[in-house]
């Protein structure tokens, strides 16, 4: 079989989005080889037992020369292991290590567009530069007759297609890293006031901003519901500084239970589930919402609108509207009836095109089709 090595930004990235694929490649007879960027949580991916590799790379930095030694870093690393297929993701590990592949001659690349994030998403004239370098940076890093870009969503594969940033046949379309449905499995809904979670990194493009104003909204209304943030602040230049959200709590319009990794036990206690998010690639919190039997409130926007049909398993709202978003909780909030039957369509929909078993079968198939080239 292959030898193959998964490039991620940093280990709890891998953990909660590509472990299960690793571990199922190494089923399959690959010897499997994971290097990340360092975030604390290495000796959980070494109790693993794949064989692990620090990398110098940093999510944020910008510093040329920090740079240049993670793309050397990768060529050193590529020329070590001899890996038949790297598979990378999230943005500077598609980039540098696409660049690095080719230094390296790795002769079979994956790379895994996992959502375009806030180089996407900020406005003004430096946004529109710094978005222009870094299309052409994928130009050069996703070329190669055995190279593969996954993408998943087609609003994210469109876009790399009109900028000439790929190849259409060079694409290939897996929707998300998939949900565990055995893990998150449906429960009833719990007695009480209705709880409403917004489980994500709190990010102004996540939405966060919007539902503490939609909660404002419905509180000053009299609606009985508790609106609970689940998630952690970030290093990313749109995240919310912990005194922001302390200031919401103390004003008592939201709850934050902060960054919890037994989700299944967060959305067991909820009754709805909320992202009211900018853009997404394949939003993994409202997977596992979906996969746990919730009904669904979201904006309509790339990725959320590829799990989320109005109507059917919850309702969609325009991006950075709080009021709309206000008035499709109010409305779920004030009828069980609505929110049992889009939870059941949820849960349909989570097993029958968003399984982990689903998502991992497409990707072993991409190797295996990459390995006969």
């Amino acid at each position: 079989m292959a030898r193959l090595l998964y490039v991620v930004n940093h280990t709890g990235f891998f953990l909660s989005h590509r472990l299960p694929l690793a571990l199922a490649a190494r089923a399959a007879g690959h010897d499997v080889h994971v290097a990340t960027g360092p975030d604390g949580r290495e000796d959980e991916l070494r109790a693993t037992g794949l064989p692990y590799h620090e990398l110098p790379l940093s999510r944020t930095g910008r510093d040329p020369a920090a740079e240049a030694r993670t793309v050397g870093a990768l060529v050193y690393l590529y020329r070590k292991i001899r890996p038949d297929i790297v598979h990378h993701v999230t943005i500077k590990p598609v980039l540098y290590g696409g660049i690095a592949a080719k230094i390296a001659r790795v002769p079979g690349v994956v790379h895994a567009v996992s959502g375009l994030g806030y180089v996407f998403l900020a406005t003004g004239k430096a946004a529109e530069v710094r978005r222009r370098a870094i299309l052409a940076g994928y130009k050069l890093s996703l070329a190669g007759s055995k190279t593969f870009t996954i993408f998943q969503n087609e609003d994210d594969r469109g876009l790399f297609l009109r900028a000439g940033a790929v190849k259409t046949a060079q694409t290939v379309l897996i929707r998300g890293s998939g949900v565990d449905i055995e893990t998150f499995a449906p429960t009833p809904e719990p007695e009480g006031t209705p709880v409403i979670v917004l489980p994500s990194r709190l990010l102004r493009d996540k939405g966060v901003g919007e539902f503490v104003e939609a909660a404002r909204i419905l509180k000053r209304g009299g609606l009985e519901a508790r609106f609970v943030l689940v998630g952690d602040t970030d290093r990313n230049p749109a995240s919310f500084a912990p005194s922001e959200i302390d200031a919401w709590v103390r004003e008592g319009v939201v709850e934050w239970w902060g960054h919890r990794r037994d989700m299944p036990t967060v959305l067991a206690a909820s009754h709805i589930v909320c992202l009211p998010s900018y853009r997404e690639g394949m939003p993994k919190a409202l997977l596992e919402g979906m996969a746990a039997g919730r009904p669904i409130v979201t904006t309509d926007v790339p990725g959320c609108r590829d799990v989320v049909t109005d109507g059917d398993n919850g309702l969609l709202v325009p991006a950075k509207s709080s009021e709309q978003l206000a008035k499709a909780l109010d409305r779920l909030v004030g009828d069980q009836a609505l929110r049992a039957r889009f939870g059941a369509r949820s849960r349909s929909r989570a097993v029958e095109e968003f399984s982990l078993a689903k998502v991992v079968t497409e990707q072993l198939a991409l190797y295996t089709r990459i390995l006969g080239i």
